[in-house]
C-alpha cells in the first residue's frame, strides 16, 4: 500500500531542471506569465484597428489583463518568502492553467474546423466555431471560386465560323481531400494538423512541469514557516493534532491566521490539505538542503537557533552540562589543593 501510494502522489522536485533552486525556479515561471499575459493589451489594442473579435476572444484578453495585474501583486513576494503569497500564487497558477486549458482546447476546435472546411465542399460557407471568421481571415486561406485539382484543355469546332476552333477548358474536381462538410475528425487527419498537435502537447508537458515547481516551492515555503512558529520549536508535526499532518499555519490562534487573510489562506489550504501539510518521508532532509541552498545563494552563514540547539541536544553533540554550584567549604579545599601545587 505504501509503495503504491508513493507512485501515484504528485511529484514534488526538489530543484529547477536540476540545475537551480525553486525559488529561482519560481521566479523565472512568473517572468514566463506576466509576459504571456501581457498579449492581453496588444489583443484589446486590436480593437481599435476595426478587427472583429468574437465575445470568447475578447473575454480572454480581459481576462488576461487581470491575471496580469494578480501576477504582478503575488510575484513580488516570492523572494521575500512569504507563506500566504507563495501559496496563493500556486494556486492561481493552477486555476489559470485549468482556464488556459479550457481556452487551448476552444480554440483549437475551431482552428480544426476551420481546417477542415478548406479541404472539403463546404468551403464557401461561414467559418464553423468560436472565433472562426477572425482565425479563417488571419489563416492565410485563400476561397477560390472554383475548388478543382487540375484543368483539361479540349479543342471543339467552333459553330459560328466553320474553319475556326475554340479551346474549351474542363477543371477537373478534386477528389482526394474532400468531405461532404467540416468536421473535427477531418481537420484532425489533415498533414499539417499533427505538427500542431505535436506542438501544443509539448508546450502544454511543460506547463505541468511548471505547476509542480510552483507548487513544490509554496509547499517549502509553508514548512518553513511552520518550523519558525511551532509552539514547541522542535518539530512540524508537534502543534498539530494529526500525527501526520503539520501544524495549520492559518489557524485562527496564530499571527497569518487573523482577518480575511487568514479566512483565504485556511481555504487554500483546504482544497490540498493533504499535499501541503501532510508528511512524506525525507521532507525534513529536503527542508534542511533547501535552507542551505538558499544560504549559499544569499552568502548568509547559519545563524544557530532554538531548531538547531534541540537537534545537537538530542543527538549529543551540544556542549557539556554546567557544573553543579559548589559549596563555600568545597571552594576553599580546592583554592588550597592549587596554591599547594
Amino acid at each position: 500500500m505504501g509503495l503504491t501510494t508513493r507512485f501515484v502522489r504528485i511529484p514534488r522536485p526538489q530543484t529547477f531542471l536540476y540545475l537551480m533552486s525553486l525559488r529561482t525556479g519560481t521566479e523565472l515561471i512568473a517572468l514566463s506569465l506576466l509576459l504571456n499575459k501581457a498579449s492581453g493589451f496588444y489583443g484589446l489594442l486590436a480593437l481599435l484597428t476595426g478587427l472583429h473579435l468574437s465575445p470568447l476572444q475578447l473575454s480572454m484578453y480581459i481576462y488576461s489583463i487581470i491575471a496580469l495585474a494578480i501576477t504582478v501583486l503575488l510575484s513580488s513576494h516570492i523572494r521575500s518568502q512569504s507563506p500566504f503569497h507563495c501559496l496563493a500564487l500556486a494556486c492561481f497558477y493552477i486555476l489559470d492553467s485549468v482556464i488556459n486549458a479550457a481556452y487551448t482546447a476552444a480554440f483549437s476546435i475551431t482552428w480544426f474546423l476551420v481546417l477542415s472546411q478548406h479541404h472539403s465542399d463546404a468551403s464557401g460557407n461561414k467559418p464553423p466555431g468560436a472565433g472562426g471568421s477572425t482565425i479563417d481571415d488571419t489563416a492565410g486561406f485563400t476561397s477560390p471560386k472554383y475548388n478543382v485539382s487540375h484543368v483539361d484543355v479540349a479543342v471543339a469546332p467552333d459553330q459560328g465560323v466553320p474553319p475556326g476552333e475554340l479551346a474549351v477548358t474542363v477543371g477537373q474536381p478534386g477528389f482526394s481531400t474532400t468531405a461532404p462538410g467540416p468536421s473535427l475528425g477531418h481537420g484532425v487527419l489533415q498533414p499539417e494538423s499533427m505538427s500542431s498537435i505535436i506542438t501544443i502537447c509539448a508546450l502544454w508537458a511543460i506547463r505541468v512541469y511548471f505547476v509542480l515547481v510552483v507548487m513544490s516551492y509554496a509547499r517549502l515555503v509553508l514548512r518553513q514557516h511552520i518550523a519558525a512558529v511551532s509552539r514547541s520549536n522542535t518539530a512540524l508535526h508537534t502543534g498539530s493534532k494529526s500525527s501526520t499532518m503539520a501544524e495549520d499555519p492559518f489557524a485562527p490562534h496564530l499571527p497569518e491566521g487573523r482577518g480575511l487573510k487568514g479566512k483565504l489562506g485556511r481555504l487554500m489550504i483546504r482544497l490540498g490539505r493533504s499535499y501541503w501539510l501532510g508528511s512524506e518521508e525525507g521532507d525534513d532532509a529536503w527542508m534542511n538542503n533547501a535552507q542551505s541552498f538558499r544560504r549559499r545563494e544569499e552568502g548568509m552563514s547559519p545563524v544557530p537557533g532554538v531548531v538547531e540547539r534541540e537537534r545537537r541536544r538530542r543527538s549529543g553533540t551540544g556542549p557539556p552540562p554546567p557544573m553543579p554550584p559548589l559549596q563555600a567549604g568545597q571552594y576553599l579545599r580546592v583554592q588550597d589543593a592549587t596554591d599547594g601545587r
